[in-house]
């Protein structure tokens, strides 16, 4: 591992649970959305997708929302299905 690199991790986790819940209001309140082509993936294998209607939710912040899908995995999808996400920025990315 990178040095700095658990403090940095650290503090992604304390700004999710701090700051950002913040600046996410402030975002929502002010209609404020992401105005570039977007791509959401997640685990087929975890939580998200059942308790969620994960696109749905993506489309509330997104304008330009181009690709919603799960890849075959847990919460790691990189690690655990490599060739489904590379699979999938093909597509995004073109």
């Amino acid at each position: 591992m990178l040095p700095g690199t658990i403090d940095a991790i650290c503090e992604d986790y304390r700004a999710a649970a701090t700051i950002d819940l913040v600046h996410d209001r402030e975002s929502r309140a002010s209609g404020r959305r992401i105005t570039a082509p977007a791509a959401v993936l997640w685990g087929a294998k975890g939580k998200v997708g059942g308790w969620y209607d994960v696109a749905a939710i993506w489309r509330l912040y997104a304008e330009d929302l181009r690709l919603a899908e799960p890849v075959p995995s847990g919460h790691y999808l990189a690690e655990e299905a490599p060739e489904a996400v590379l699979d999938a920025f093909g597509r995004f990315f073109g």
